[in-house]
């Protein structure tokens, strides 16, 4: 099992969101934060005076899936969330040890 965390923009969440449910993944955590990568923010005029936005925000994704889906997942968020504009996001893969739902107790990728 892995763990995929996605950084995406705000704006292409639901894109993403629609490929994620076309290859088959069930569930997914969505988390509003704010951050920088290489663009290290911008500046923006506001009532005439000109300010730096250090941290932009952003969406990010985690996504528990099986070693099967792996590969289709990451090909539906890199596709979906693509811009092709700086900025357009990050995706990470953790080894996932474990995974139990709370609910019925079941463990391991039947949990997912």
């Amino acid at each position: 099992m892995k763990l995929v965390t996605a950084i995406i923009k705000p704006f292409k969440l639901d894109d993403v969101r629609d490929a994620l449910s076309t290859v088959g993944v069930r569930g997914i955590t969505v988390t509003e934060v704010k951050g920088f990568g290489r663009q290290k923010g911008h500046t923006e005029l506001y009532r005439g005076a000109e300010y730096v936005v250090d941290f932009l925000p952003k969406i990010k994704l985690e996504i528990a899936v099986d070693d099967d889906l792996l590969d289709l997942v990451i090909e539906a968020i890199s596709e979906s969330a693509k811009t092709e504009k700086i900025g357009d996001g990050k995706i990470f893969v953790l080894d996932l040890e474990q995974a139990m739902r709370i609910r019925t107790g079941e463990t391991g990728k039947d949990a997912l």
